[in-house]
């Protein structure tokens, strides 16, 4: 197949790479940063260890959201119960129109 005549000339001479630090390194797991990060110890305390002290804390000052936090990953969070007034045993069928689908 003939080549197009229209083509720049190459950027790169010969054995010159267009990438010469290479693939970028990739970040270490999160899952290790974290635990490197929340296991730093300090003063006999590990920075998660300071970490709930401080939100205890701030919940003990009357800080809602605060407490909520530290009763939510303690104890889970509370189950949500939903109630409705349909009264049919037909299939709820639920049809998008062009506006909603697009939005």
């Amino acid at each position: 197949m003939p080549k197009p005549e229209n083509i720049e000339p190459h950027k790169f001479k010969k054995g010159q790479t267009g990438n010469p630090n290479g693939r970028p390194r990739k970040l270490p797991e999160l899952s290790k940063l974290m635990a490197d990060i929340l296991g730093d110890e300090k003063n006999g305390l590990s920075t998660a260890e300071r970490i709930l002290k401080a939100i205890e804390a701030k919940a003990l000052r009357g800080d809602i959201k605060a407490a909520e936090m530290l009763l939510d990953r303690g104890y889970g969070k509370p189950k949500q119960t939903n109630e409705t007034t349909l009264k049919t045993t037909e299939p709820l069928v639920i049809i998008k129109t062009k506006e909603e689908g697009n939005a």
